[in-house]
């Protein structure tokens, strides 16, 4: 996701199926309790919150 690829580069990159590609990347926007807004929007918002948690815990 960080890369800008979409289901189903990363469906390839990951030897896996463009279903579980989105089945996860649904529980990550779920988890990461974001707005219901535009799917490229949500995917971008979520990497960066992932980048901002993983930079307070260094």
């Amino acid at each position: 996701m960080a890369e800008g690829l979409g289901n189903a580069a990363i469906a390839r990159r990951l030897f896996v199926t463009e279903g579980a590609v989105h089945k996860h990347i649904r529980s990550v926007v779920a988890k990461l309790d974001l707005a219901p807004t535009d799917q490229a929007d949500r995917r971008v918002t979520a990497v960066l919150r992932y980048l901002e948690d993983a930079r307070r815990r260094t």
